[in-house]
């Protein structure tokens, strides 16, 4: 399974709000992001407005087409979108920017996945 680190900006005057909305995520799109292969997924946000996200999947590419497939991630894209700075498309799950993974401790152990 590979590990899939991003960031993305929050505005910082909707942050508040943001958190909010994050604190009670629709059902129906916890149930289509576990559906479309996206695991142990966590949200963290600094107080600039800098959003990591982390999540593991067997296939990037295939979890986001499956999410692209249902109507609820198009609801909740745009829903979204104005909260983030810097959206190219304006939509956040294009949007985000993909961290290269350099280290991982268990890896260099030796240890099992």
């Amino acid at each position: 399974m590979r590990r899939i680190c991003f960031t993305l900006q929050v505005r910082p005057e909707r942050m508040a709000e943001y958190r909010r909305r994050h604190a009670a995520v629709w059902p129906d799109m916890l149930a289509a992001l576990k559906h479309a292969g996206w695991h142990d997924y966590a949200l963290f946000l600094r107080d600039d407005g800098l959003l990591v996200g982390y999540f593991l999947t067997d296939d990037l590419d295939a979890a986001q087409a499956a999410m692209e497939a249902t109507e609820v991630n198009a609801r909740w894209q745009a829903e979204m979108a104005p909260f983030f700075a810097d959206l190219p498309d304006g939509r956040p799950d294009r949007g985000f920017h993909v961290l290269t993974e350099i280290f991982h401790l268990e890896e260099q152990l030796g240890e099992p996945r």
